[in-house]
């Protein structure tokens, strides 16, 4: 039997699809951000990148940098193995009660990746209460979706940002029934944002436990980088928050901060916790620094927005076709899979620009569009040059302009 025949149709599909991905070969030099190397099939090039969710360049910071090359030349590189196995090391334990000092809790818990955090934290602690119903808001990430389905429980799905709906079904769970309501803080997509404050109110009045994934948010948001909970006032009212290490923090983890024995109880049960290598010495150091920097800093914070704001009123000023919200993303319509893909291999190839397509699964077919990220290092010329090249390509594509901002669906 050729077994090669079934991986080679799944490939074909995709690309009949127009959504088989392509990756491009870039090499970040730390000090030049957000210039890259691009090695091309043709040879290296300077390129700027506009789609990076190291979102304030944490990746290349002095202090964060410092800490990992420090760590690995006093302790080595590697964990040693599972936490059960070789042990906690002691820079993990300081990286754990900086994130819950962060996030005003007890404790935290540090996993190998954000999509882990949720994959298995969502599963296990919905997998420790009985009879529990899980209200999935339906623009939750696939991390969230993947931690919703191996828990096993009931779930139902909450139209997106729907408080009334929401409502709806915890009446009809009762009082009594345990419920666990998930969503995220700050969709990466749309970048819009949950009415968090409103769904604690629910959470509240009808006995449910509250999961909210800040991860394009922590960092960002809050006088200290702590998320949209902690600017809207409402950290101490969530149950369970969940990050990430690898977008603002610049580095690679994610993270749950909640009461002690809820992580306790997770750290005993969780299988994508148990059985994995903890993340590296230098790698903690390298997060607990660049937390520890933008708890204090707010430069970073404010130069940011006021970039993402700038590249927004600059698209819009061209008439280029921006999907509306109040945060740092800054997505641009396209909706269709295959231009979209033009559209991104054009500023990359003829005007070295790299902003990746994003098409479906990511987002809803009829709805692809490119997804910008400023950054605090995305100067002025960066942002004319930007939006010239926009034009250009809207022109040789034939895609349309538009007189005033779309909203974000």
């Amino acid at each position: 039997m050729d077994y090669s025949q079934y991986f080679s149709a799944a490939l074909g599909r995709l690309h009949d699809e127009r959504r088989y991905r392509v990756f491009a070969d870039l090499e970040r030099i730390a000090g030049r951000f957000p210039h890259a190397t691009w090695h091309s099939p043709s040879g290296p090039r300077n390129v700027v990148i506009w789609c990076s969710n190291d979102y304030l360049g944490m990746g290349q910071h002095p202090r964060v940098v410092g800490a990992m090359v420090e760590t690995a030349t006093r302790v080595g590189t590697g964990a040693g193995g599972t936490r059960n196995i070789a042990g906690t090391h002691h820079p993990l334990v300081q990286l754990e009660a900086e994130l819950a000092d962060l996030h005003g809790k007890e404790a935290a818990l540090l996993f190998t990746s954000g999509y882990v955090s949720n994959q298995t934290g969502i599963a296990t602690l919905a997998k420790l209460i009985p009879d529990c119903l899980i209200l999935s808001d339906a623009l939750n990430h696939n991390s969230m979706i993947e931690g919703v389905r191996q828990s096993g429980c009931e779930r139902q799905i909450w139209r997106h940002n729907d408080l009334a709906h929401l409502e709806q079904l915890l009446i009809a769970a009762g009082p009594n029934r345990p419920k666990l309501i998930a969503c995220e803080s700050l969709y990466s997509m749309d970048g819009d944002v949950a009415p968090l404050a409103e769904i604690c109110d629910l959470a509240e009045r009808y006995n449910a436990m509250t999961y909210v994934d800040e991860v394009h948010a922590v960092g960002m948001y809050g006088p200290r980088g702590g998320g949209i909970a902690e600017r809207d006032g409402v950290m101490h009212r969530i149950d369970i928050l969940e990050g990430t290490l690898a977008k603002a923090f610049g580095c690679l983890g994610g993270y749950i901060a909640a009461k002690g024995e809820i992580i306790d109880a997770v750290r005993s049960y969780a299988p994508g916790f148990i059985f994995t290598t903890a993340l590296p010495p230098p790698i903690c150091s390298a997060a607990t620094a660049a937390i520890k920097h933008l708890k204090s800093s707010s430069w970073e914070r404010e130069r940011h927005q006021d970039r993402a704001a700038r590249v927004k009123a600059v698209l819009n000023a061209a008439g280029l076709p921006v999907m509306t919200n109040d945060t740092h993303i800054v997505p641009l319509f396209v909706g269709d899979p295959e231009k979209c893909k033009q559209a991104s291999d054009l500023l990359l190839e003829e005007h070295g620009i790299y902003i990746q397509p994003i098409n479906y699964p990511t987002v809803a077919k009829g709805t692809e569009r490119l997804r910008i990220t400023p950054s605090p290092y995305h100067d002025d010329g960066l942002i004319d040059r930007l939006a010239e090249a926009l034009l250009q390509v809207w022109e040789r594509l034939g895609l349309a302009l538009h007189e005033k901002p779309l909203a974000a669906e």
